[in-house]
């Protein structure tokens, strides 16, 4: 007996072809990614987020900690090689153990970070990990596969609501969790694992030993030891184990780029 497959709806196949056509490739790690956002467009949200970011935060007025942090971004963004960006660096007074890097080249760092960093080499592991975010355009990665999933979601409520009123609902919740776990956690711990590999090489690039990056990362977990955190597959990020053993996996590469006292 023969098995006739279901019809599927013409919205699943234009959103299956708009993800064959849009792919880019990041620049550094040659890795392909699903990119439906137009870059210009990723920028204005950045500068607008930016903009808010800025006008709620206490900005430090420290001129140590201002010179230190512009001082290692410019050589870290000098390093990327992207000067069409309008690259700003702030530091906010803030305990957030964090700093962030959104679209176009907008580099916010937390004071609570600086006594890990300890020094420019450290602030330079930061930086770069968050600069890198910005030249993969992970930003507009991660838009456009809520994107894709969001319409397949809604492509699947299309054709099967009819057919299968009762389950459609519950159907649908399944799946939208499905891609969570199994779709877009792990492309986001794959983009945190990406930054850290392409801010090595920027960091070695603008003179600072890439090194520094693994013993940043020692100390960031001696910090998070007790804190309760989800299992790693449940997780936006790589477990601290696992990003330290990749950084090491990665300094022979990075060292070819170092240049002491660039």
């Amino acid at each position: 007996m023969s098995t006739r497959l279901p019809r599927i709806p013409t919205t699943v196949l234009v959103l299956a072809l708009g993800v064959v056509f849009a792919c880019t490739t990041v620049p550094g790690t040659g890795r392909h990614q699903l990119m439906v956002v137009p870059e210009s467009y990723e920028q204005e949200l950045g500068v607008t987020a930016f903009r808010a970011a800025v006008s709620k935060a206490q900005v430090s007025t420290d001129p140590t900690l201002n010179a230190q942090v512009t001082r290692v971004g410019t050589r870290i963004a000098a390093a990327t090689g992207r000067t069409d960006y309008k690259w700003e660096f702030k530091v906010f007074e803030d305990k957030q153990v964090n700093a962030f890097c959104l679209p176009g080249g907008k580099v916010v760092v937390y004071s609570g970070i600086l006594p890990v960093t300890r020094d420019d080499a450290g602030l330079a592991a930061v930086v770069g990990h968050e600069v890198a975010h910005a030249i993969a355009r992970h930003g507009g990665e991660r838009m456009s596969q809520q994107l894709a999933v969001q319409g397949g979601l809604a492509a699947f409520q299309v054709g099967y609501a009819q057919q299968h009123p009762a389950s459609v609902q519950l159907a649908t919740a399944a799946l939208g969790a499905g891609a969570t776990i199994g779709i877009l956690l792990p492309y986001s711990r794959a983009q945190e694992s990406e930054a850290d590999h392409l801010g090595l090489i920027y960091m070695a690039k603008a003179g600072y030993h890439p090194s520094a990056a693994r013993d940043l990362w020692v100390r960031m977990a001696e910090i998070s030891k007790g804190q309760q955190k989800p299992p790693e597959f449940l997780s936006t990020h790589p477990a601290d184990a696992t990003r330290i053993q990749q950084i090491e996996t990665w300094l022979p590469e990075a060292l070819k780029y170092y240049q002491p006292g660039s």
